[in-house]
């Protein structure tokens, strides 16, 4: 396969015709960036076509942790209304080829950083983290055998809601990828990979959460039907969470200012 889009792709340049090239992805074209409506439900950061870029119910501490991948946890020096006020943003992004995460929370820092007049430096410093490791008997991950092609890579890490309960669909998965979807979205602390693993990953997580993650936003069910975090972590993933402390690179906030709507 990686044979033939070689070449077709000098083919292609020896006929004359001129593939689009990737854009920077360095900011968006334009942005809006209002007060959430009150009552609204729900929470999220995607991409809902190819241009258009949507941040649902959104503090900014967490748009900040998201854009820089951290746990909120890893940031300070922000008044009340960071965490307590929420926000939609609606983005458009450029050119014609749809922008993957790392591109995505690029142009999510440069907004961040113009309209809130975000400035900030880094600390190291020590916290309580979770520490990923490997559970006894070892890791029950399977090896990811297909490499995704095109210039998007391969799908999002993201976890997927429903009244069962909570998937995390993970595909050419690295650990470091694995720990830092922990960190932003469910934990509240730093998770550091310390499985040793290198290699990229295929597996479907499923667990139960309850008010100790996301921020308190779920409730356990009454009847649960699949396993919590941790116990599903080894259960399928021969993997593990351990509380401990240890040192992270921590985000202080310099002046932030809420945004006019625009």
């Amino acid at each position: 396969m990686r044979t033939i889009a070689g070449f077709l792709i000098v083919a292609g340049a020896a006929l004359g015709v001129q593939t689009a090239a990737r854009p920077a992805f360095d900011a968006f074209e334009v942005a809006t960036i209002k007060p959430t409506d009150p009552g609204v439900q729900g929470r999220w950061i995607r991409m809902e076509t190819a241009h258009q870029f949507h941040a649902r119910n959104h503090a900014l501490l967490t748009l900040i942790a998201a854009a820089y991948n951290l746990s909120p946890r890893a940031i300070s020096g922000w008044p009340a209304w960071v965490e307590s006020e929420h926000f939609d943003i609606l983005a458009k992004a450029p050119g014609e080829m749809r922008p993957n995460l790392d591109e995505q929370m690029r142009m999510l820092r440069k907004l961040l950083e113009e309209r809130f007049h975000l400035a900030f430096h880094w600390e190291r410093k020590e916290l309580p983290i979770y520490a990923l490791t490997m559970a006894k008997g070892g890791p029950k991950l399977k090896e990811a055998t297909i490499v995704p092609g095109g210039p998007e890579g391969p799908p999002p890490l993201v976890f997927v809601l429903s009244p069962d309960g909570v998937t995390l669909p993970g595909r050419y998965t690295s650990m470091a990828e694995f720990a830092s979807v922990f960190q932003r979205a469910a934990l509240d602390r730093p998770v550091v990979d310390q499985t040793g693993l290198t290699g990229r990953y295929d597996f479907d997580l499923q667990f139960t959460a309850d008010e100790s993650l996301f921020g308190g936003a779920l409730r356990a069910p009454d009847v649960p039907t699949k396993p919590d975090l941790f116990a599903a972590l080894q259960q399928q993933l021969g993997l593990k969470l351990e509380a401990t402390r240890g040192p992270v690179d921590a985000l202080v906030i310099d002046r932030v200012e809420k945004p006019s709507e625009n």
